[in-house]
């Protein structure tokens, strides 16, 4: 089956659930940032969790199939239309043969997910058909994806009808909720940058993408300086530059940095943050690594329930 896109939308990408193993290189797994919504949309059409699909910042595209198949859109609450008729999101999408589908821009969040029965059928680079874009690796020619492209889908049946129950939240709140853990080098930091971190409100900025969320508001105060020798970023590290605001490394991180690094976005959290749009709110706190290990299972748990409670 073939996906022809007729209007590719500012920003959709082909993602899977990323390219492991390979930063050392320089070369970042990448993936979907709002993880669980792409999770859930693969379940819906009866995907494995690593199926490939399409991750749509601001508003999705518009594509035709040509052939019968199934699809999800989960994420931003984003309008669905097929043949100029609407369509629920977090359910399963019957599609007959020149059916066209258009998600068009959410009204809360930023990031859609759109699963494909059988999942996108596209080379695997590094292990992965995830698209990083300044590397122009993985995904369409290392791509997003233009009017007139085609994608591939892999056969398979179509899976029976569901849908979730108890659609999860996204995006939308007055301030978001952001929980991190403390350093590596919170002890370059004064006492009172601390609680700046975890006091103060800041704003997403329109410099934000998927390497990287850039933030506006109270500058946090350094003890000695903002450099260090690099070392490792991981995924949820939070720079602070001279500049004194806070930049979030993501999904498309680069493998170091020389900036001293107050602390870590939890996991769990990721997908909460990248679905903040530009000029909205949010807060950090802190929890210690017990607490986020604690969280992570209890995330974890409720991601499974919402797929235990998929309904026909």
């Amino acid at each position: 089956m073939t996906v022809r896109i007729l209007d590719a939308g500012p920003l959709t990408t082909v993602q899977d659930l990323g390219r492991a193993g390979h930063l050392r290189y320089g070369i970042p797994p990448s993936g979907p940032l709002d993880r669980e919504s792409f999770l859930l949309a693969n379940r819906l059409v009866g995907n494995d969790a690593a199926a490939a699909g399409l991750e749509c910042t601001y508003m999705g595209p518009r594509f035709q199939v040509d052939r019968a198949c199934a699809i999800a859109v989960t994420g931003a609450a984003a309008p669905v239309t097929v043949n100029g008729a609407a369509a629920p999101r977090w359910t399963t999408i019957m599609l007959g043969a020149g059916d066209t589908v258009r998600v068009g821009a959410p009204r809360v969040g930023v990031l859609s997910y759109i699963a494909f029965s059988g999942g996108l059928d596209l080379a695997m680079i590094l292990g992965s058909r995830a698209t990083y874009a300044r590397g122009r690796l993985g995904g369409l020619e290392g791509r997003a994806l233009r009017q007139g492209d085609a994608l591939d889908v892999r056969d398979g049946p179509l899976p029976a009808v569901r849908s979730l129950a108890t659609p999860p939240s996204v995006g939308g709140e007055a301030e978001t909720i952001v929980r991190v853990v403390l350093g590596p080098q919170a002890d370059r930091f004064t006492d009172e940058g601390i609680r700046t971190l975890l006091g103060a409100t800041y704003e997403m900025t329109q410099q934000s993408d998927r390497m990287g969320a850039r933030l506006r508001g109270p500058r946090i105060e350094h003890t000695r300086g903002h450099d260090i020798i690099s070392d490792g970023i991981a995924l949820g590290s939070i720079q602070v530059p001279g500049d004194g605001q806070p930049i979030v490394l993501l999904v498309d991180r680069q493998s170091t940095g020389g900036y001293t690094k107050i602390a870590t976005v939890c996991s769990f959290d990721i997908g909460r943050l990248g679905q903040v749009k530009p000029g909205q709110r949010l807060r950090f706190a802190a929890v210690t690594v017990d607490e986020a290990h604690r969280l992570l299972r209890e995330s974890e748990t409720f991601l499974d329930g919402l797929l235990r409670e998929e309904r026909a």
